[in-house]
């Protein structure tokens, strides 16, 4: 009852951690009541030692995160034990901090130590005769993690008022250099416990930053995927890069027509001019040639569909649609319109940024899919292969540059001078507009109607490499919205000599 006045916690809470813990703990062991005391209360209860003999206070280390929110997505944070983790682990006791997400729960064996064993000997009164050191403790083991933390805070200011996921990976190694989910939270909080009221923000924010964006949420790729289309046809052997195909602006299959993005029309489209230029039509077309099955399953073989194994929980393996699935989910056929939509990364398809990263680096790197990792001394680990020969690769490579570099380019404020950089940019639809709103500009379509924006890309200067991949909730055009973000990690990574 005296603690529950000096402290203003309910006599009811405390009594039940009390009863809670009396089991496991022994009847000469301390029972950890309250933890994190204010400086004041600790004075409080100091000042009453000689009223309390048996109220102690116990000091322990406790975690701190000096970067907070900015990388609270990839550390994740410690809390105390559940009674299922005590149950779980014998080596846990009552009061003892666990990892609860992030790599914090992923490596928690790494990081914690093994405690140390140290008997004493009391007499009759309690008063301490000897003590004796049966096992000394043994510290947890330190990782290094494979973030630039100025790239890092860098990547997060870009991301600052938006919602969505920035990545910067090394595409010869698979290590992320930067990985951003905004927004973020403040991980400090939960290390002596959250307060229900810190809780209760947390999970009413309507911007949902416990969500990991950068692996937990998928979303359709937009035209980003037309380059996973544009390998499968490449790969099946059924595109010749310089046949033309004419986009006045609409295509129709049976009584549906589907718009490209637009309206007019892009005219006369070969291959490389449709990618630069992210003609729908074309796409629409080169998908009914090659075949949805045949796009499933090269997408599925690039990593797309699974998790890709980075060392964080919870991660969302995405969606890569096929004739079976629907039939499964839905209990439909597979229709035409099905096809066109997967052809231009809308429909059913879910990517998350993770994905796109590791895919555009296999791109790059000779056509290895890397497993994604946070650790800097770990290992490459092939993943799997794209069904891509030299040829094929380069060619979606020099797409993605002229992209960048050509007159008609999507992503042309990219240009980074001395640097080979590509791009492909793309805008999913994450509802049909209605007239009232599809010709206003985005400042006035109500924000849950927005579009994505994304913007995946490259950057070469010598032996030096990255993939920098960019997804902003909402953002409307991946060029406009994500290209500035992406530059401005460029203009870091690749610094230009003053003029």
């Amino acid at each position: 009852i005296q603690v529950a006045e000096w402290s203003g916690v309910p006599f009811s809470e405390l009594k039940e951690v009390f009863l809670r813990g009396r089991p496991r703990v022994k009847a000469f062991e301390p029972q950890l009541l309250l933890p994190n005391l204010s400086f004041d209360l600790l004075a409080t209860i100091e000042a009453h030692a000689m009223d309390w003999p048996e109220l102690k206070v116990v000091v322990q280390p406790r975690r701190y995160y000096p970067q907070g929110g900015m990388l609270s997505h990839v550390l994740g944070y410690v809390a105390q034990a559940n009674e299922e983790e005590l149950n779980r682990d014998p080596s846990l006791a009552l009061g003892d901090t666990v990892g609860k997400q992030g790599l914090e729960v992923i490596l928690e064996r790494t990081l914690r130590g093994v405690k140390g064993h140290l008997q004493v000997e009391v007499d009759v009164v309690g008063r301490n005769l000897n003590r004796t050191i049966l096992a000394q403790p043994e510290p947890g083991n330190d990782i290094m993690l494979s973030i630039d933390l100025d790239l890092q805070a860098l990547a997060a200011r870009q991301m600052e008022d938006k919602t969505g996921s920035v990545i910067v990976l090394d595409p010869f190694s698979g290590k992320l250099r930067a990985f951003v989910s905004k927004p973020g939270y403040d991980n400090n909080k939960f290390v002596m416990g959250i307060r229900p009221d810190d809780w209760r923000d947390l999970v009413n924010d309507p911007g949902h930053p416990l969500q990991n964006r950068s692996i937990q949420s998928a979303y359709p790729p937009g035209s980003v995927f037309k380059l996973v289309v544009g390998g499968a046809a490449l790969a099946k052997g059924d595109l010749d890069p310089k046949r033309r195909v004419f986009c006045p602006g609409q295509y129709r299959v049976g009584n549906r027509v589907f718009r490209c993005w637009k309206r007019e029309g892009h005219g006369h489209m070969d291959f490389e001019q449709a990618m630069v230029q992210s003609c729908d039509v074309y796409f629409y077309q080169l998908a009914e040639r090659v075949g949805a099955e045949e796009i499933s399953a090269f997408a599925k073989a690039s990593g797309f569909g699974e998790r890709t194994g980075i060392e964080l929980p919870h991660e969302r393996a995405g969606l890569i649609p096929d004739r079976d699935w629907k039939r499964r989910r839905f209990g439909a056929p597979w229709t035409g319109g099905d096809t066109l939509n997967f052809a231009i990364g809308q429909g059913y398809t879910l990517t998350t940024p993770m994905q796109n990263a590791r895919f555009i680096g296999a791109l790059l790197n000779g056509g290895v899919l890397f497993k994604p990792t946070l650790l800097e001394d770990a290992v490459p680990l092939e993943q799997g292969r794209l069904r891509l020969n030299e040829t094929q690769r380069k060619l979606l490579l020099r797409t993605m540059v002229e992209t960048v570099e050509g007159a008609r380019g999507t992503a042309q404020r990219l240009r980074t001078k001395d640097v080979v950089v590509g791009g492909k940019t793309g805008t999913a639809q994450v509802v049909k507009l209605t007239e009232e709103f599809e010709k206003k500009p985005l400042a006035e379509i109500p924000y849950r109607f927005r579009d994505h924006a994304w913007l995946a890309s490259f950057a070469q200067q010598g032996e030096r490499a990255y993939v920098i991949v960019a997804m902003v909730e909402h953002g409307g055009s991946g060029g406009a919205t994500a290209g500035p973000m992406i530059k401005a990690i460029l203009d870091y990574l690749f610094p230009q000599p003053p003029k």
